[in-house]
């Protein structure tokens, strides 16, 4: 399949666009800031411009496209800056993707939509799944909502098959390895201290188990996966205590429903993509950090450029 990434340098576009490519894919990253992948065609791109746009999708003429470019950080610029950012790339993306007739588009949400963040916010049910109310209380948050809907407009108007994931805290290779994570410090200091992941509320991604989601949405049925929305995590929480034990104290909006949480299991259900597209993540905390900190692989940090250009991290 041929596939265009866009955001293809950010922490999740790294891995997602080399990880297809090393499947098979023939894959076109597009971003402002080239950073030279292995197997990977990139294009230096501003998603802004409509027209560029829509010039790299009629040069290309991809199978696929999935969609991770925006500012990836909450605060990390202007509020209005990144709500007309994230929502107009999504739509200058989607419009071209539509107007060149892509069979299928895959965007990148955030599980912020449900709210979570403030003192006031309080999960409906726990594990929380994709019937959650969407409550943003920021304009990255917001921006993501946006999106969404932008999705659910291009599913019932355009030819192709639309929908949307939300990658949880995503984890790429070399933060196994010691390299900081967006917020500047390490897993391993983000497991010692689980206030510092109680903020996302435990979640987390592998980068690679995020691209075997998408190799998995791109197969499925159109039926199965147009206009729908996934949340896609790990298999268990970024903690080294229950969480039913740390909600009390660290993640109170989580109420009582979070006793029922069992040993390991994560706060955010992956269910839907289990029933409906047969993934599962494959990797967790307990064998990648360990593997990767043995092996001795180098780290190497995010410059904050790049949260600011054509990109697409995990967000707290």
């Amino acid at each position: 399949m041929r596939v265009v990434v866009t955001g293809s340098s950010g922490r999740l576009g790294r891995t997602l666009s080399t990880e297809l490519a090393a499947s098979g894919h023939t894959v076109v990253g597009a971003d402002r800031a080239p950073v030279g992948l292995p197997g990977v065609e990139e294009r230096d791109v501003d998603l802004l411009d409509e027209r560029a746009a829509q010039t790299l999708l009629d040069d290309v003429r991809p199978d696929a496209l999935v969609h991770l470019a925006g500012i990836a950080v909450p605060f990390s610029a202007p509020e209005s800056q990144i709500l007309v950012t994230n929502a107009a790339l999504a739509h200058s993306v989607l419009a071209a993707a539509a107007r060149t007739e892509v069979a299928r588009v895959l965007v990148a949400s955030s599980p912020t939509v449900i709210g979570y963040g403030t003192p006031e916010w309080r999960a409906s049910a726990v594990p929380i799944d994709e019937t959650h109310p969407r409550e943003p209380s920021n304009a990255y948050a917001l921006s993501k909502l946006i999106i969404e809907e932008t999705v659910r407009m291009f599913a019932r108007t355009a030819a192709g098959t639309y929908g949307y994931f939300r990658p949880c805290y995503v984890v790429p290779p070399e933060e196994w390895a010691g390299a900081p994570t967006q917020q500047g410090h390490t897993l391993r200091e983000r497991l010692e201290d689980p206030a510092l992941a109680a903020v996302s509320l435990f979640n987390y991604l592998d980068a690679r188990d995020a691209a075997t989601f998408a190799e998995a949405w791109l197969a499925a049925p159109p039926h199965v996966v147009d206009g729908e929305g996934f949340f896609v995590g790990a298999a268990d929480a970024l903690a080294r205590r229950p969480v039913a034990e740390l909600w009390h104290e660290l993640a109170p909006g989580l109420g009582s429903d979070a006793d029922r949480l069992s040993g390991t299991q994560p706060v955010f259900s992956i269910e839907k993509a289990a029933s409906l597209l047969g993934w599962r993540p494959r990797r967790t905390w307990r064998t990648e950090l360990v593997a990767a900190e043995a092996s001795g692989t180098p780290g190497t940090s995010v410059t904050a450029a790049a949260v600011l250009t054509n990109t697409e991290t995990r967000t707290a």
